[in-house]
């Protein structure tokens, strides 16, 4: 994988992160810059896909697991982002932090993957 790619997904979900936290602490929902940047997030986990796909190689990766992997990975923040809107209350927001994390686990198991590893 490169190593970018990760470094940048993992810098801005853990900025997200700390953002959601404060906003569970101060009891309030996600706004627009919440929002703006799970968009950021959202449009390099796209770049990754296109990347991963366009440079999958190897007879040690698992192909069928690293293609699951790299098309469920966007789809898990656009389904947070949905369920914080309907839910506009805590439990919303905590929504959002869950993703987050999630998002984090699965791209470090893609750069695993990716590396051969199984």
């Amino acid at each position: 994988m490169n190593v970018w790619l990760l470094v940048i997904v993992l810098a801005l979900v853990a900025i997200g992160v700390v953002a959601t936290i404060v906003l569970l602490a101060k009891d309030e929902t996600a706004g627009d810059p919440t929002f703006a940047l799970l968009a950021a997030i959202e449009v390099i986990l796209l770049v990754q896909v296109v990347w991963g796909l366009a440079t999958m190689s190897g007879d040690s990766m698992d192909r069928a697991t690293f293609v699951g992997y790299l098309i469920a990975v966007p789809l898990i923040l656009p389904l947070g982002a949905f369920w914080s809107l309907a839910e506009r209350t805590r439990a919303g927001t905590a929504v959002l932090l869950v993703s987050l994390v999630t998002v984090a686990a699965l791209e470090l198991r893609i750069d695993t993957l990716w590396g051969g590893g199984a």
